[in-house]
């Protein structure tokens, strides 16, 4: 079975500051907005990428870290000077990988590294290890 889509949330008592956060970083637009749970649309668009954050329900445990967001972009370069240009210090600066993107991290409120890459050429030590799905 495949699913056709993929979105993530996030269990926080901290909805404002990410829905703040990614409204000013990621131009993020509510979709749905009930107060304890939201979710965003980056890009504000109705195809944009989907987010979600819920106040704790049901005894649900906060979420404490650990996650790496990866957001793909036409050029990166601009999305770091859009970003740092808005006041943001990157917590891993823009450089390419020879694993196959050029990118730069930030962090948002609720501890989540944001991982902002282009696709580029593999470097020879790292292509061993792609696999072809097709």
């Amino acid at each position: 079975m495949v699913p056709s889509a993929l979105s993530v949330t996030f269990v926080t008592d901290k909805i404002t500051e990410a829905r703040d956060f990614y409204e000013k970083y990621f131009a993020a637009k509510a979709s749905f907005d009930c107060g304890w749970y939201i979710v965003l649309k980056l890009g504000g668009t109705a195809n944009g990428q989907e987010l979600g954050f819920m106040e704790p329900q049901n005894d649900a445990q906060p979420y404490a870290g650990g996650a790496m967001l990866n957001l793909t972009f036409p050029d990166v370069d601009a999305t770091h000077a859009e970003i740092s240009g808005r006041g943001i210090v990157p917590a891993m600066p823009l450089e390419d990988h020879p694993w196959g993107d050029r990118g730069f991290a930030v962090v948002d409120p609720l501890g989540t590294m944001v991982y902002c890459l282009t696709p580029i050429e593999v470097a020879d030590e790292f292509r061993a290890f792609q696999v072809d799905l097709s």
